[in-house]
């Protein structure tokens, strides 16, 4: 049972602030914060002395129930990965199954494989799969269920989730009318289709071919495609997994001009190269994601944009497939980099890489970090009440140690995969205390939750995107 606690002597950042100030948590939420708060008998007291109190992360891109080709991805058993990481809220792509429609598809998956599992509170967005007349119809009740976005896949050609022009415009032009943000994954699926089977015939299989298959130009071509689009239907878009410094530019120019689209990046984004892809003995499948990954060029313009605005939050783009298994469905005679499923296990690590790589190189700001990793993602999906240090939100709050050094490692990972794709990265301050809804889940870097603690938390229509 929650009751009351009290974080004392720390330094509160937000989105637009950094004080020294207590924090009083009763039940759930925060109730009082001031210069200072003088405890009561009963209370839990934590001491924040040299840490920042910041909101609980939001990670709005994650893959729990992700099927590749047969193969499946971790679920939500592993989601206590994202409480030691410092996020206390995860938004899931949940798959319309076929012959169901979108609402009832997430709430199977809600009873069959999370109710009672999950480990921080949740969200989801649907992705539409079947796009009957009757299925773009009932787009508006997905917002009234509580969960208004929707994501279609402009990749993949000949998988069952792919989705073409009619279907995104359709979608936008119903969506905007309950206040739904339909959000892309903008690669052009023809031409990664050409090229793909072009380096196939010529022998060309190994895991760095992925990258070649998919250049730059893949990804700008459907992002602007796409803008195109929502003009046309004048409602609001969101490209997810900004990769390319060309997607990136056009998403700002047309913002710029006045269009509501807007762009996340993801963590692998900022820090990995294609050169990844070419590491031997087969390691190059642990990096192969989509989009690919590209080089420092890009990695730069990345960096200026969640600095400047351009993009508006860093996720994870979780999905948590094994190397020894799962990636090397790519390897052997008859396989190639087309076989390999596609992610990045990647959701312990968000914040830490954001911060070390972000905030201690001077990239970005502590404001702009928590921005990016906490409120502009609650914002986003709806989630009233979650990304922010605030009465009357929710006690979601992380004491994050800045002195903290160590080395990332898959040895001291909750992901349940074999691979870390930032092994061996040196990470600065870490997540010491994380409170959910104020419990305490994570203490010393450790997680003390409780399977099954977190609950579903249903968004708002007329998201951030539409403002």
């Amino acid at each position: 049972m929650t009751g009351t606690t009290l974080i004392k002597n720390g330094t509160i950042l937000t989105a637009e602030e950094e004080y020294r100030g207590d924090i009083l948590i009763r039940g759930e939420k925060i109730s009082v914060i001031a210069d200072e708060i003088i405890p009561e008998k009963g209370w839990e007291v934590l001491d924040a002395s040299g840490m920042y109190v910041m909101p609980g992360g939001v990670d709005q891109h994650v893959h729990f129930s992700f099927n590749y080709k047969g193969s499946k991805v971790r679920g939500f058993e592993t989601s206590h990965a994202a409480a030691v990481g410092g996020t206390t809220t995860l938004i899931e792509f949940v798959n319309q199954e076929q012959g169901k429609g979108l609402v009832e598809s997430i709430q199977d998956y809600i009873k069959s494989d999370v109710d009672g599992i999950a480990m921080v509170d949740y969200a989801f967005h649907s992705v539409m799969t079947d796009p009957r007349d009757e299925v773009i119809e009932e787009i508006p009740k997905l917002a009234e269920a509580g969960f208004p976005t929707m994501k279609l896949f402009m990749a993949y050609k000949g998988m069952f989730f792919h989705a073409d022009d009619d279907t995104i415009l359709k979608a936008l032009k119903k969506g905007r009318a309950a206040g739904m943000t339909i959000m892309v994954h903008a690669e052009n699926a023809e031409m990664i289709d050409v090229l793909s089977k072009e380096l196939i015939r010529e022998g060309k299989t190994e895991p760095y071919y992925h990258a070649v298959s998919r250049p730059p130009v893949v990804e700008a071509e459907a992002t602007r495609r796409a803008i195109y689009l929502a003009e046309l239907a004048d409602a609001p878009l969101y490209v997810v997994h900004v990769s390319c410094k060309e997607a990136m530019e056009i998403i700002r120019e047309a913002y710029s001009k006045g269009q509501q689209v807007y762009g996340e990046t993801c963590s692998h984004y900022l820090v990995l190269d294609r050169e990844d892809l070419a590491k031997p003995n087969f390691e190059g499948a642990k990096y192969v994601c989509s989009p690919a990954l590209r080089t420092q060029e890009h990695r730069d313009a990345l960096w200026e944009a969640i600095d400047k605005k351009w993009l508006n939050a860093v996720s994870s783009d979780h999905c948590g497939f094994d190397w020894k298994e799962q990636k090397h469905m790519g390897f052997g005679d008859g396989k190639s980099f087309a076989d390999i499923p596609n992610g990045a296990p990647s959701l312990q690590n968000r914040m830490n890489i954001l911060w070390t790589y972000g905030v201690c190189e001077g990239k970005i700001s502590r404001q702009r970090f928590v921005d990016l990793a906490c409120t502009m993602p609650a914002r986003i999906n709806g989630l009233e009440g979650k990304g922010h240090i605030g009465v009357g939100y929710d006690g979601d709050v992380v004491l994050f140690d800045p002195s903290y050094e160590g080395v990332i490692s898959v040895k001291n990972n909750l992901e349940d995969v074999d691979f870390c794709p930032f092994e061996g990265f040196v990470q600065k301050g870490r997540a010491d205390t994380v409170l959910l809804r104020g419990q305490v889940i994570v203490k010393n870097g450790q997680y003390v939750g409780q399977k099954g603690q977190g609950k579903l938390i249903h968004g708002k229509p007329y998201g951030d995107s539409y403002k």
